[in-house]
């Protein structure tokens, strides 16, 4: 069994040490929601961008496709978008979101939501850095979407947040929706 060095100077140094070290690398593994929005799916990019979580080494541990109604889509993006963006944007993003199908995923990683956002890029597409995926499949801004009226399409949504992804991932998937299993990454990468 290969240990991480954090978990093998622990060893060294006592056995307490070792279990400490180990236990903390376990809450290290997260789940996160990631959402392909109507135009990741339209665009017929969604293998593309699947393949990029992935490519990184995170799991997929539920996924589905979903049409959403305006209801549902206001349950996700919840009030605080209202009070930190306006109650238009919310209601221009939460209508976008039921223009076509979402594919909803449950990815589990080592600090699975701080990578994910990392490899999504900013929420602004013109501003996300080459090689996200933001930045590789998108470039509208936040001026074009207000000049134009209509939602930034960021083809993305992933959780910000432990409390975030664990009340998303709640709305969009059942526990029986979820799974547990090994993965080749479970022997390389953690």
């Amino acid at each position: 069994m290969a240990f991480s060095r954090q978990a093998q100077a622990g060893y060294i140094q006592g056995k307490k040490t070792f279990i400490y070290s180990l236990s903390t690398n376990l809450f290290m593994i997260e789940r996160t929601l990631v959402l392909l929005k109507p135009d990741a799916v339209q665009r017929c990019v969604s293998g593309r961008i699947l393949s990029r979580f992935e490519d990184a080494g995170l799991k997929i541990v539920g996924m589905k496709l979903v049409w959403v109604d305006k209801k549902f889509a206001l349950k996700h993006y919840t009030e605080d978008l209202a009070k930190r963006a306006g109650v238009h944007v919310r209601e221009m993003i939460a209508e976008f979101l039921t223009t076509g199908p979402v594919v909803a995923i449950v990815l589990e990683g080592v600090n699975a939501i701080e990578n994910v956002r990392k490899l999504v890029g900013s929420t602004e597409p013109k501003s996300a850095q080459p090689g996200t995926i933001r930045g590789d499949f998108s470039h509208m801004s936040y001026s074009y979407a207000d000049a134009k009226k209509v939602p930034v399409k960021n083809l993305v949504h992933a959780s910000s947040s432990k409390e975030d992804a664990a009340a998303e991932i709640k709305l969009w998937f059942t526990t029986a929706e979820l799974h547990s299993y090994k993965s080749v990454h479970d022997v390389h990468l953690l």
